[in-house]
């Protein structure tokens, strides 16, 4: 049987499950592909640190150039979490004739259709399944399940430690800074949490995402983004008393023939389905003309999941290279749709605020809504001391554009202060 050599870029969590599955599932492997894969090099950083799995018969370097002047490496899986060192790397990768892996969400969303081009050109296949939502496979799905489908709105859990956060929160009745801190005792949160608890990373996912349902190209700046870092134990409570949860969704949704991509908070009817998915777990909700609303589900992280998504590039790619067909896109669906306008983007939305707890502030907020044609559903006085009180409003659907002249009316009030104002998803559509 024929051996195909793989190089890998990095030897970390993820770079390690990959090298141990090679191992252990290797006659699967074999008999799927027709090939024998054998992990020849791996290039690392730091070659005095101590390594959890079976080096035997594998080269241990901290020499890039050793995967490059290597033509017996046919295949090189790049996992070693940076972009700009990284994108160096994979563009020499592919300008030398070889095939790339990559897990790196980061790049792809900043250089996937730069990489993509010159992939395609040097006739190399360049994959990326782990790049989102760790164990799921949900961008190979989208790219064969849904290829006969229009696909009307994605949106998901796609960042694990926010959702454990919000977990802990929801479930424990504990303030965000002690979920945050028991998060990044478990290992869930990096002890910089920024890109995470900020919706970065949730938002360079939907990128990804975006592409792939809806063939357009999108960058960080088309994506409306705000993180959990400002959420409060006493909206996790209402948003529960009213029941609903309170999720960190990433949204891409048609609206009028046009797109919208936002990460924020979300307040998660307790009957939906997005609502019971707990801890570090991620899921994607996909809405099809066709299909209709499907959900995926599984672990959004973690060595073996993220590795297993890298293995079925891998397996891929190798059956493209015994079969002479390498240099198709991952995603070769392109589509000329614009960026909805916030006139066209429509929601309920949660907002709550603190007033001073005295006659006359009630007509003001009525007064404020009434001016921007935006109603109440429901409106109470949940807390009052001090001569404040708090006040949670779900409003009826109204545009962006709306909640943005009711934020600059609340700030033309000195005493007033604008807690939260998070989408609410009802029936399945958020914006």
């Amino acid at each position: 049987m024929e051996t195909i050599n793989i190089g890998i870029l990095g030897l970390g969590t993820v770079g390690s499950g990959v090298v141990r599955i090679l191992q252990s599932h290797a006659d699967k492997i074999s008999s799927i592909t027709g090939r024998k894969l054998k992990v020849k090099t791996v290039v690392v950083r730091d070659m005095t640190k101590k390594r959890t799995v079976d080096l035997d018969g594998v080269t241990l370097t901290d020499d890039f150039e050793m995967l490059i002047n290597d033509d017996s490496i046919q295949m090189v899986v790049e996992v070693m979490g940076t972009v700009e060192k990284a994108h160096e790397y994979i563009k020499r990768l592919l300008e030398a004739g070889k095939h790339v892996v990559t897990a790196n969400k980061d790049l792809i969303a900043t250089y996937g259709p730069e990489l993509t081009k010159l992939a395609k050109e040097k006739k190399c296949d360049l994959f990326y399944e782990a790049s989102v939502a760790g164990g799921i496979p949900i961008l190979r799905t989208i790219v064969n399940s849904f290829a006969a489908d229009q696909i009307v709105s994605v949106k998901g859990i796609v960042n694990g430690t926010t959702n454990y956060i919000l977990t802990q929160m929801n479930q424990n009745n504990v303030a965000y800074e002690e979920a945050l801190k028991d998060a990044q005792k478990l290992g869930f949160a990096e002890a910089d949490p920024t890109n995470d608890v900020e919706g970065i990373d949730a938002a360079y996912k939907m990128i990804i995402l975006t592409q792939f349902a809806f063939g357009k190209d999108i960058t960080l700046d088309d994506v409306k983004i705000e993180g959990i870092s400002k959420i409060q134990l006493s909206d996790i409570k209402e948003a529960k008393r009213l029941g609903y949860n309170i999720k960190l969704l990433g949204v891409a949704e048609k609206v009028n023939d046009h797109i919208t991509v936002s990460v924020g908070p979300v307040l998660v009817p307790q009957t939906h389905p997005l609502a019971t998915v707990i801890n570090e777990n991620n899921a994607v909700f996909v809405t099809g003309v066709a299909v209709g609303e499907t959900m995926f589900y599984g672990p959004g992280a973690g060595e073996l999941p993220t590795a297993n998504s890298v293995l079925s590039d891998i397996i891929s790619v190798t059956k493209n290279i015994v079969m002479g067909i390498t240099g198709n896109s991952f995603n070769d669906y392109s589509h000329e749709i614009k960026l909805a306008t916030p006139d066209e983007v429509k929601n309920p939305y949660y907002i709550s605020l603190i007033v001073p707890d005295k006659t006359g502030e009630m007509l003001k907020l009525t007064e404020l809504f009434t001016n921007v044609e935006a109603s109440f559903k429901l409106i109470t006085q949940t807390e009052a001391n001090e001569g404040f009180a708090k006040i949670s409003i779900v409003t009826h659907a109204m545009t962006e554009a709306q909640l943005l002249k009711i934020e600059e009316g609340l700030k033309q009030e000195k005493d007033v202060e604008l807690l939260a104002a998070y989408k609410v998803l009802e029936k399945g559509v958020v914006r």
